[in-house]
């Protein structure tokens, strides 16, 4: 009877157990899912404010800046601001079908929801440019061409940011690029000065010049709004003293790090087969200057190498507290 109550009672505990288990388990993932649920709501109303705002930056830079003083830009908007200047269709229409045959090209090459977004993108700018009665701001040449393109810069940036694009002409360039050695900046640039040159013989030269300009422009705030204020730098170093050197890459300056594990190889000293610990961080284009600086003092004859970085994700990027 002893023996059978044991038994009974270990059987009772491991079904008990079984089951808080498959309750913990099922409760982490009601909860991982309410999680992926809600970053998914927070990333769309990102995306939403993103393009949003580029829509109404773009729209506010051609309207205006750019159509007024009959000006251009490259790319798409450029191709629908030139036959808007000499045959006086609406813009608003020119903009939504020469980017369709990009965004079949996306809805084929990238994704359909990023054609989806783009679609909503480009209507709403098209819409935007009819409705909002934006103010002519000046009629002064190189004003419009320098800020007119700042706005439009700043449109295409925060639209690409949110996940979707107003001017197709990346979408053809990324597609050429997969077929061609040049990269995607050189098709963009091929691209444009093909508008550029039909701007100079159907316009003027002049107004091609300050279209080139304005380009210029809206290419830098692009990058600008696209890198981000803090333009990172990958850094890596080599030296015998390295663990100094990561003693104040972590403890004075607040920076991640990764430590990699070497031989050395051929140098100054000639060939070496000694193990050595490779350092890798990333910093700001700010903080590099102290970081040289600081290496030097450790170890003159550091090896270091830098290069820069568009981006970043996860890992210890932003500072900690330092340490005084």
């Amino acid at each position: 009877m002893a023996i059978r109550f044991i038994r009974n009672l270990r059987e009772k505990i491991i079904l008990t157990l079984g089951k808080t288990e498959q309750e913990s388990t099922s409760r982490y993932r009601q909860a991982k899912l309410s999680w992926q649920k809600k970053k998914a709501i927070r990333g769309s109303i990102r995306s939403a404010l993103l393009v949003g705002l580029g829509v109404l930056s773009a729209g506010f830079g051609l309207k205006g800046f750019l159509m007024p003083n009959n000006f251009i830009d490259g790319g798409v908007t450029g191709i629908s601001l030139l036959i808007n200047a000499k045959t006086q269709i609406s813009l608003s229409a020119m903009i939504i079908l020469i980017n369709i045959p990009f965004l079949l090209l996306g809805w084929q090459q990238i994704s359909k929801g990023f054609s989806i977004r783009s679609i909503v993108a480009i209507s709403l700018l098209a819409l935007a440019i009819v409705v909002i009665p934006y103010p002519i701001v000046t009629n002064d040449k190189l004003l419009v061409a320098v800020f007119g393109g700042f706005f439009l810069g700043a449109g295409i940036g925060l639209t690409i940011r949110g996940g979707a694009v107003i001017d197709g002409t990346e979408i053809l360039a990324i597609f050429l690029s997969r077929r061609r050695s040049l990269s995607v900046g050189d098709f963009i640039l091929v691209f444009n000065i093909l508008i550029f040159s039909f701007a100079a013989y159907l316009l003027s030269p002049e107004t091609a010049l300050y279209a080139i300009l304005t380009y210029l422009a809206a290419s830098k705030t692009v990058d600008f709004i696209l890198e981000g204020v803090e333009e990172f730098t990958g850094v890596t170093i080599i030296s015998p003293r390295s663990e100094e050197i990561a003693t104040f890459i972590k403890q004075k300056m607040g920076r991640g790090l990764t430590v990699y594990s070497g031989r050395r190889g051929f140098g100054k000293r000639g060939e070496s087969d000694i193990a050595t610990d490779i350092l890798f961080t990333v910093v700001t284009r700010l903080e590099i200057s102290r970081l040289t600086n600081e290496v030097e003092k450790i170890d003159p004859n550091a090896f270091i190498v830098m290069q820069s970085i568009k981006d970043t994700r996860g890992g210890m990027v932003k500072k900690r507290p330092l340490k005084e």
